[in-house]
């Protein structure tokens, strides 16, 4: 389990057999508290995202000193959410850890692309802040960057899914996507601030802090992120759910949220 709230900066490679290398930034130049160094064409007048220079993926080059807390506190056997994945430590590096994916976790997430920035949170702790949203690990589906708008206090982000995933979006997304509700991106736990009524596309209004110390600053339209559903939202629909089958309705009632008053929740329980 985890609250959304991005710990660190790190790059994720595939290595082979459903493997992963996922390398852990430098506390003093990435994540909280610092940016991850970028290339002279960062501050260019179009304000295109700046190219990201990624660790040397292999660890014996570099130094111990590089690891950051996320590493020093990791153990075999620990929860990682790696762009809002949840990964298992399987084995720990100077400055990262390996991690296996499943063909299921491969199918509806971005993992296995090219080397690339990963937003890195470990698991919450007990007596742990939980400053964003409950955030399992289990990612629904891909969606993908639609606009990236810039405002004076914020950064105004919209998805959508990509043709390819339109379908499995519509099932397992769409459903719980619901205005000022939580929905996490890349890991990220943001607050949905508009949204259509069939769930098709939402927008975010993103912090500049949170902009700059994740991943989200180095997308750009047409790029794919991991997509989380709330998970509080998916119990209670499925509560509502076995209520309105016991209730006689099935689950091939057809209803709308017109169906749903004040004296129908009362009639079953709900008030």
């Amino acid at each position: 389990m985890f609250t959304g709230l991005i710990q660190d900066i790190g790059s994720c490679s595939a290595i082979g057999n459903y493997k992963f290398k996922i390398i852990c930034s430098s506390r003093r130049g990435w994540g909280r508290g610092g940016r991850p160094p970028v290339t002279k064409d960062e501050h260019q007048e179009n304000n295109s995202p700046p190219t990201l220079i990624l660790p040397d993926l292999d660890e014996s080059s570099q130094p111990r000193t590089f690891s950051t807390d996320i590493v020093a506190q990791l153990q075999l056997g620990d929860s990682v959410a790696v762009d809002g994945i949840c990964l298992t430590v399987e084995d720990l590096l100077p400055n990262g850890f390996i991690a296996s994916a499943s063909p299921e976790t491969l199918r509806r997430t971005t993992l296995g692309e090219e080397a690339k920035p990963v937003n890195l949170e470990t698991s919450l702790r007990a007596g742990g802040k939980i400053g964003g949203h409950f955030v399992t690990g289990h990612v629904d589906g891909i969606g993908c960057l639609r606009e990236l708008v810039q405002t004076a206090g914020s950064w105004e982000i919209t998805f959508n899914p990509p043709a390819e995933f339109a379908s499995l979006w519509q099932q397992q997304i769409a459903p719980f996507i619901v205005p000022k509700g939580s929905i996490a991106v890349n890991g990220i736990s943001l607050t949905v601030a508009d949204c259509d009524a069939a769930g098709t596309w939402f927008k975010t209004a993103v912090i500049p802090h949170t902009f700059q110390t994740t991943n989200l600053h180095y997308l750009s339209p047409g790029s794919l992120v991991n997509i989380e559903a709330d998970i509080l939202g998916k119990y209670a629909a499925k509560f509502i759910q076995s209520r309105l089958n016991y209730a006689g309705f099935g689950e091939s009632h057809s209803s709308s949220a017109a169906d749903i008053t004040e004296d129908f929740l009362t009639e079953h329980g709900f008030l």
